[in-house]
């Protein structure tokens, strides 16, 4: 993959249908269009009700100056205008699903494949958040034929994790579950050792990624730690255990 060019004070750019260097300034005017009063939609937003594993941290970005929602580990969100849908990542994979008809996209944020034969089903493991994702998009008059993709993340970021390479497995697991389905990937910004701060507008499909220095990933380290605490399997072997 080709180096991705500066702007600002940190490596990133945008990333739509075909990638090409963008700019913070052209995000936040794709922003300004966006439909409804701004200060009534943020009320309306934090009033949902949320569904199970549906992101509800909303709050207004000061930098871009809109409406945003946060997405944490395991969780996904799907909406039909284009308010901010932003994510930090590690070895983490978000998929960012737009709809080019219907003008609805989404995002989740999973952790690992699957969960291990476990049993769990929960929007920390790839097979389950992408089922959630699509099925969401579905319901909002999404259709299969007209969705494409842009991934990120997969970073080998964590000291001690690269020997079990969850960020490759994370990126080959995504990478074949969308062939599978025969959604195109259009964009994507994966691997390498770089933690990811992704930013997408679900209504243009819009998507922008931001490599953060990989010597000071502390906060998203926390989280991945505290998140992997949560979904480590106990191997049957020594009472040890593996991330899979």
């Amino acid at each position: 993959m080709s180096s991705i060019p500066p702007f600002g004070n940190a490596r990133g750019a945008t990333l739509g249908a075909s990638p090409r260097p963008g700019t913070l300034a052209s995000a936040a005017a794709a922003l300004s269009q966006a439909p409804g009063p701004r200060t009534e939609r943020l009320a309306r937003l934090k009033a949902r009700t949320p569904k199970p594993g549906e992101a509800s941290f909303f709050f207004f970005d000061a930098h871009f100056k809109a409406e945003a929602v946060k997405i944490l580990p395991g969780e996904y969100f799907v909406y039909n205008e284009d308010l901010l849908i932003m994510t930090t990542l590690g070895s983490c994979i978000a998929v960012c699903l737009w709809d080019r008809q219907a003008k609805v996209g989404g995002m989740n944020h999973f952790m690992l494949p699957d969960s291990g034969g476990n049993g769990q089903d929960s929007g920390r493991y790839g097979s389950y958040a992408m089922e959630l994702l699509i099925n969401e998009l579905l319901k909002m008059g999404a259709t299969r034929m007209t969705m494409e993709a842009k991934v990120f993340g997969g970073g080998a970021v964590i000291s001690g994790m690269n020997t079990i390479n969850v960020g490759e497995r994370n990126t080959a697991f995504v990478m074949d579950y969308l062939k599978t389905e025969r959604i195109p990937v259009v964009s994507k910004d994966v691997l390498d050792i770089y933690p990811r701060k992704v930013c997408f507008l679900p209504f243009s499909g819009k998507a922008m990624v931001k490599r953060l220095a990989p010597s000071n990933p502390e906060a998203i380290l926390q989280q991945e730690r505290l998140a992997a605490q949560k979904v480590a399997p106990v191997s049957t072997g020594g009472g040890s255990i593996d991330l899979f």
